[in-house]
């Protein structure tokens, strides 16, 4: 055999190898697809949601990964464009092939994915709120934020305590909204609840004075806000401007303390259904998520220098939700996904989770607690 036949040999064999190698680390990954808001308008959401799946995929990572293998993760920011959504969800299940997606960070991107995945029989787990995106059932869409009809649960049982039966229901017009206004009224007349206005605003809307003004003649015993910032903060202080001194209430969008903080002392007294996650301190030991909320708000806090929100929670619930199924069932995706349509007393941060196959939010109205604002701090509303 002549030198250069040996070398060209030699060079084949090498390259085969380094290509078996390749193929060997990437068959021992797991990737996921994440699609979020990480920039834009609802940068409140998609980014503490990015942040949470780095630091976990990470931990997972330097602790031996999952069942041997790692992770891989691929994060799509799609500012909130459910155009975008729908471009990178099919980019990441027929390019990236992608074991699961977690996201988006919107209803309204979620409900333009949701057929894709379905179709694709992707495992989709959703850190939008909205409960149109698992009523009814698809059989690969999951989601992690606790439902809509028991956040207005919430608020009209502490309404009937505090004697208020007529309101005025605001809410923007982003796929939330819409939601929430749904429920809102559906729900209302179980609670003795009159609604005498009931107005959409424009998400954008940086004064909402004169739709104020239009509840507050009807004159209403409070005022019911279901939105996505800066409408929380704005709402607040405009009521305020207009010496409206009746209760504010917001949905469970509103759990990040910089919402509080923006509204200033408009905010204090605000009312709102959340997660557990913004009193962890409060609760007692014996409470099961405890010490995950303690955990998770510990190791957010001491990476990222910036306060623990429930919207990062959402990411929390959904890769580990995902990440419980793949231990529990391998990396068969159908049997992943029953593995988690089958997972009961699973800790998250919004809550204990118990899915079933009717139920792929695995939630009821005991995650929520009621909350309030006092001296720019969350604490637990007591009535």
């Amino acid at each position: 055999m002549n030198i250069k036949r040996f070398l060209s040999i030699a060079l084949s064999l090498i390259v085969a190898a380094v290509s078996f190698s390749c193929k060997k680390a990437e068959s021992g990954s797991i990737k996921i697809g994440a699609i979020l808001a990480v920039t834009g308008p609802a940068s409140f959401l998609g980014a503490p949601e990015s942040k949470t799946l780095k630091m976990l995929v990470d931990q997972i990572n330097v602790s031996g990964g999952i069942n041997g293998k790692k992770l891989e993760l691929v994060i799509k920011d799609s500012g909130a464009s459910p155009a975008k959504a729908i471009s990178f969800a099919k980019q990441l299940i027929e390019e990236e092939k992608v074991f699961a997606i977690l996201g988006p960070s919107t209803s309204g991107e979620t409900m333009k994915i949701k057929n894709i995945c379905e179709k694709a029989k992707t495992i989709l787990i959703s850190c939008a709120a909205a409960e149109v995106i698992v009523n009814p059932v698809a059989k690969y869409v999951f989601k992690t934020p606790q439902k809509d009809s028991d956040a207005v649960k919430k608020i009209y049982q502490t309404m009937k305590k505090m004697g208020i039966s007529k309101i005025g229901l605001m809410c923007g017009n982003t796929g939330f909204g819409k939601a929430g206004k749904k429920q809102l009224e559906k729900i209302a007349k179980e609670y003795g609840i009159k609604i005498l206005a009931s107005e959409v605003y424009d998400k954008k809307s940086t004064d909402l004075t004169s739709v104020l003004t239009k509840i507050k003649a009807k004159k209403v015993q409070a005022v019911v806000n279901w939105s996505i910032v800066p409408a929380q903060a704005i709402v607040a202080k405009n009521m305020k401007q207009l010496n409206m001194n009746v209760p504010l209430f917001q949905s469970h969008g509103f759990g990040n303390i910089k919402y509080a903080r923006q509204a200033g002392k408009a905010g204090e007294g605000i009312i709102f259904p959340a997660g557990r996650l913004l009193i962890a301190n409060d609760l007692p030991d014996s409470n099961k998520q405890k010490k995950l909320l303690l955990d998770y708000k510990r190791n957010y806090e001491a990476v990222y220098k910036e306060d623990a929100s429930t919207f990062g929670g959402h990411a929390y619930d959904a890769l580990t939700i995902l990440v419980e199924g793949i231990r529990r069932a391998g990396t068969d995706k159908e049997k992943v996904r029953d593995a988690i349509e089958n997972l009961k007393n699973f800790p998250g941060t919004g809550g204990i989770f118990n899915f079933s196959p009717t139920d792929h939010n695995g939630l009821d109205i005991n995650a929520f607690t009621m909350m309030t604002v006092k001296n720019g701090k969350f604490v637990p509303y007591k009535k």
